[in-house]
This record gives C-alpha cells, sequence and structure tokens, in this order.
C-alpha cells in the first residue's frame, strides 16, 4: 500500500508519466420495444424488457496529474488482449517517453509473461524495458486510481442501454475526448501519513524497549 501511496505524492514530471489501468465488464443490452421518445414535460420511456446481446471488456488507461486517459473496448480481456493495450500505451500514447510508470491490479493476466505470449521475445522486452510496473496489494484494488475513473465513466456515460460494441466505442470515444480536452485531473488526497492514521489495524504493534 505505501508503496502505491509514494508513487502518488511524487511531483508531477511529464516526461515519467504516472499512468493507472484498470478494466471492466459490460454488458450489451438491447431494446425489446422500441422507447417511447420524449415530450415536452416527460422523459423518455424504455420498457423493462431488454435483450441481452452479450459481454465485452472496456480498458481504461489514466494519468491522473495529466489529466489523460484512454479507453478501448475489447471482445475479451486475454493476456493478448492487455499486451496489445500495454503496447498501444507504449508505442502511440507515450512514444517518446523511455519509462513509464504504471499502476494497475494483480490481475494474472496483467504480467510481463502477457507480453511474450502475444509479441515475439525482443518486441515483447522492448515494451517491457519502457514500464516500471506497481501492483496494488490484494483486496487493495480501491488504491487504484483507474478505478475512479471508471466509476466517473459508469455515472456520466454508461448508466443506460448500450446495444453493440459499435455504439459502445463511439460513446466512449466522445465521452474520452470531452474528458481530455477539459484536462480531467485526478487529485489524491490519501498519503502515506494518513494510511498509518486511520489504517492503523494493518500494521503490526511494536512496543517499547522497557515493556519488552
Amino acid at each position: 500500500m505505501e508503496d502505491i501511496l509514494d508513487i502518488y505524492e511524487m511531483p508531477y514530471d511529464p516526461a515519467v508519466p504516472v499512468v493507472c489501468m484498470d478494466e471492466k465488464p459490460y454488458q450489451l443490452l438491447g431494446e425489446a420495444r422500441e422507447p417511447l421518445s420524449m415530450r415536452p414535460g416527460d422523459t423518455r420511456k424504455i420498457d423493462s424488457e431488454y435483450i441481452r446481446n452479450g459481454i465485452c471488456s472496456i480498458f481504461v488507461f489514466v494519468e491522473p496529474l495529466g489529466g489523460v486517459r484512454h479507453v478501448s473496448v475489447r471482445e475479451h480481456r486475454t493476456a493478448t488482449d492487455w499486451a496489445e493495450e500495454i503496447k498501444y500505451l507504449v508505442d502511440v500514447s507515450y512514444p517518446n517517453r523511455d519509462r513509464i510508470i504504471l499502476v494497475m491490479d494483480n490481475l494474472n493476466t496483467h504480467a510481463l509473461s502477457s507480453l511474450y505470449k502475444t509479441f515475439p521475445a525482443p518486441e515483447a522486452r522492448r515494451i517491457a524495458k519502457k514500464l516500471e510496473i506497481h501492483y496494488t496489494p490484494k483486496h487493495g484494488s480501491w488504491l487504484d486510481i483507474a478505478e475512479i475513473e471508471l466509476n466517473v465513466m459508469t455515472r456520466q456515460c454508461l448508466s443506460r442501454r448500450i446495444k453493440d460494441m459499435d455504439l459502445l466505442r463511439q460513446e466512449l470515444s466522445a465521452w474520452e475526448r470531452d474528458r481530455n480536452e477539459h484536462t480531467a485531473c485526478i487529485q489524491w488526497h490519501f498519503t502515506t501519513d494518513k494510511a498509518r492514521t486511520k489504517l492503523t489495524s494493518l500494521y503490526p504493534k511494536f512496543g517499547t524497549l522497557d515493556e519488552r
């Protein structure tokens, strides 16, 4: 925990971006009946019945202090999906950076081995050398700022029915563009000092020399 908190206390350095990533499943839902359009003084009416169109995965990468994020939609969240997203991060999002500090949870696909499963060894190593990976502790995914971004995304963009991946990509692309144009940053206020005060139960107890 303190490893992650120390990273969040670092001053902003655009040459060495701190990027948080996370992913979430999303269920695609279609309308069983055509909704009734809005009328003056009345809301849009939708039927309670819907059509299940499958599940996809949403990947989000966010630079909290830089106010930049990238969102993508994939059919699955396999090791190959993660590796291809990481290659995009390195080669497209931050092509001129020699080091990227990457914070994420310890899902089994979130590993450098996924790069080697997807790309030839020289290419996998090239990508891996640019990453400084820090994992949130087990049961501590709340330390991943990308979860905050996913919550914002859910409230602002996903709290309705979206029928297919093409429409989902369009909607998320528009949301991402708006957030980036407004440089929406995330200020993290929970520090290591606060953790030692508020989460004392996580730390072992040490007595004084006299008590020993």
